[in-house]
């Protein structure tokens, strides 16, 4: 099982989120995302390994690629969490604006 801070972490990387970006496009092979990219495709591959690890993309064979493309349910995850960090914050909005003005 994973959480959703371990994907916050795996962003958190400026290459990894260049990657994740292109996968949003489009699914992807290992060589498509290491042409749009200045590193190798083995960094692509490592790269790959870490947002499969912690849930934000998923793979499929297609012949003698294996194609890249977003897991709905990681990225679902992601999504609720930071849905709950909204809601508490108009929350605490809310009680903000709804407060009577300080007397001075």
């Amino acid at each position: 099982m994973t959480y959703a801070n371990e994907s916050w972490t795996a962003l958190a990387d400026p290459t990894r989120r260049a990657i994740f970006d292109l996968i949003v496009e489009r699914p992807c092979s290992v060589g498509e995302l290491a042409r749009d990219l200045p590193v190798t495709r083995p960094a692509v591959s490592q790269h790959l390994k870490v947002l499969k690890e912690v849930g934000l993309v998923i793979d499929s064979r297609s012949g003698k690629h294996r194609i890249y493309r977003i897991d709905p349910k990681g990225l679902a995850k992601v999504r609720a969490e930071l849905d709950r960090y909204w809601d508490k914050t108009l929350a605490a909005y809310k009680v903000a604006v709804e407060q009577p003005p300080e007397e001075t």
